[in-house]
């Protein structure tokens, strides 16, 4: 097979022979005429002829020569490209082929952002790397817009971008953009220039670029592609791990199995509810591991699983490993991405110990006060010692002992009392507050403990002793007790805001929850200085009341003279609640 090079040698060959016979007969001409002989006409005339097509065969050859050089450089970039799922470094390298092939000076690949819309610069290839990024926007526009290759072979020449800015600033001379195209539609470009050679690039160099930016736009989306299924992987790969971690957090049991009934999921809960370790559940038929409750759960799954519905089951079993057992199950079905059911997925809670502590609790609860039993596990989790915290205490005398009917029998004196104290026991609880302690015909109440808190316990506080005043006041109106109806009433209340320790006090045998402190001293010795029928409280508890109180006509504020209680070195200011419509 003859090479280019092998033809170019030739016609380099028969030019020259040509040449020198051109030469020789030139040479003979004189001489043969002389001699009476001639050439035929026109002979030097052909021969320079040849000479010319020679020349113009051996250039030929040298743009196919070269061309084909090009063709190669491009098909082993293509390879490359198509071979290669590293992006960058694919680019990089063709990038630096695409200056060698065009002696562009400098060369880019410009993305667009999928998010921004924007041209990002991909491959940067020129002389000077900390050079400012010039191009020609108008070039790059139009290539993007019509999607079509531009060349111009000077710039600065050319009506269609003479007049950019930074073609004349720059003095751009030859320019060459082709789009980067995939699937019709423009991803980006690649931009050639050379700011000193003129008419550099022409339609060969046109058809190198175009045929390059098909092949690399397709590597590019490719490279996409697997960049986007790389992070949907890492994404799936951290959601399983994660899904892992809060299934094996999960205090509760889980457990998945498919539409045929295999376990596929099965967390350290369910492992330690039914003694059965996550290796020897998880494959394994659902029947098979809860071999103890399937017959009472058979139909339910059934029904979840032909009715798409949901379902709740309580059960009392006995697991081998185990004992006796309380279980709440949820069972729902499982979906896939396009809500197909594919299977159920079971949720057990196990209310051994729970049940148990409702019996205890429940043969106490008339003696506890509500706030207190729904809170009794965090009673038990407070150990001896003190938390300080900021909360709002209340000291209500229900009624004085020499205000009762005289004659009295001790009985009759304490289910009066007990009326008195259900009246704002009922208050109290209402507005979230935790009786601490009854005292006689008094009551100390706490908000914001840690068993009943509140970001509004100053407010909860004065709504309690407002409904108690109005309570006792209707009580004594109607002489619910037999007295003879009156509008006099007995009651002092004294509210204060402030930091107490909070805590238990005691023993480990014996303890008792309470508050301790100043703020509970001074809370006492306001209501100690009330008269009867007053709500009096503090300046802290009024200026965190008084967002409260913007819109509530109905409840008046009196600031009344600054006090000097007993324990205290200065006064202090306080303020009487009032219902402003008696």
């Amino acid at each position: 097979m003859i090479t280019p090079d092998a033809i170019q040698s030739i016609t380099e060959q028969l030019s020259t022979v040509s040449s020198r016979l051109a030469l020789q007969l030139s040479q003979q001409v004189t001489n043969l005429r002389r001699l009476g002989v001639g050439l035929p006409a026109g002979t030097l005339d052909k021969l320079q002829i040849v000479q010319k097509e020679l020349k113009k065969l051996g250039d030929r050859i040298q743009e196919i020569h070269t061309e084909l050089t090009q063709l190669r450089a491009l098909a082993n970039t293509s390879e490359l490209l198509n071979t290669s799922l590293d992006l960058d470094n694919v680019l990089d390298e063709a990038m630096n082929r695409v200056i060698q092939l065009t002696r562009a000076e400098r060369g880019y690949i410009m993305l667009l952002d999928p998010t921004t819309n924007q041209l990002v610069p991909r491959v940067i290839r020129q002389q000077n790397q900390d050079e400012t990024l010039i191009l020609s926007d108008t070039v790059l526009r139009q290539v993007l817009e019509q999607g079509e290759a531009v060349i111009t072979h000077d710039a600065l020449d050319d009506d269609r971008f003479m007049a950019e800015e930074s073609i004349a600033g720059f003095k751009l001379r030859s320019i060459i953009c082709v789009p980067l195209k995939a699937r019709d539609k423009v991803i980006g470009a690649i931009y050639c220039d050379n700011r000193v050679v003129i008419s550099l690039f022409a339609n060969r160099e046109k058809r190198l670029l175009t045929g390059f930016a098909h092949q690399a736009a397709i590597a590019i989306e490719n490279a996409q592609y697997f960049e986007q299924l790389k992070d949907a992987l890492t994404e799936i790969t951290e959601i399983k791990a994660l899904l892992d971690n809060i299934l094996a957090s999960i205090a509760s049991g889980v457990i998945t199995t498919d539409g045929a009934g295999t376990i596929t999921t099965y967390n350290a809960a369910a492992a330690s509810i039914f003694g059965i370790p996550i290796e020897q559940a998880v494959g394994r038929w659902l029947e098979q591991v809860l071999a103890s409750i399937y017959p009472q759960i058979r139909d339910t799954l059934i029904d979840v699983l032909q009715n798409d519905t949901n379902a709740m089951i309580e059960t009392e079993v006995s697991v081998d490993q185990r004992g006796p057992l309380n279980l709440s199950l949820k069972i729902s079905p499982l979906k896939d991405g396009e809500n197909q059911t594919q299977g159920v997925v079971l949720v057990i809670d196990d209310l051994t110990e729970l049940k148990h502590r409702d019996k205890t609790l429940a043969a106490v609860r008339k003696y506890l006060p509500p706030v207190m039993v729904d809170n009794i596990k965090s009673i038990e989790q407070l150990a001896l010692g003190g938390e300080r915290r900021l909360v709002t205490v209340m000291f209500a005398e229900v009624r004085p002992y020499d205000t009762f009917p005289r004659g009295l029998s001790p009985k009759a004196l304490m289910e009066w009392l007990n009326t008195y104290h259900t009246i704002a026991s009922e208050a109290i609880h209402h507005h979230a507050g935790l009786i601490d302690k009854y005292m006689g015909n008094e009551v100390m109440s706490i908000f914001n403990s840690q068993l009943n808190p509140s970001d509004n316990h100053p407010w909860d506080a004065l709504q309690a002793a407002l409904r108690m005043a109005s309570d006792f006041r209707t009580m004594q109106l109607f002489g619910t007790l037999g007295e003879e109806p009156t509008e006099r009433v007995y009651y002092r209340i004294g509210i204060h805001t402030g930091i107490a320790t909070m805590g238990n006090v005691g023993s480990r045998g014996r303890r008792e929850f309470t508050a301790i402190g100043d703020t509970i001293n001074l809370a006492k010795r306001l209501q100690e200085n009330t008269d009867m029928g007053q709500i009096i409280i503090s300046r802290k508890t009024l200026e965190i009341c008084q967002p409260y109180l913007t819109d509530k006509t109905w409840i008046g504020v009196r600031e009344l003279d600054a006090i000097l209680v007993k324990g205290r070195g200065q006064t202090t200011q306080v303020y009487e609640i009032f219902d402003a419509g008696l």
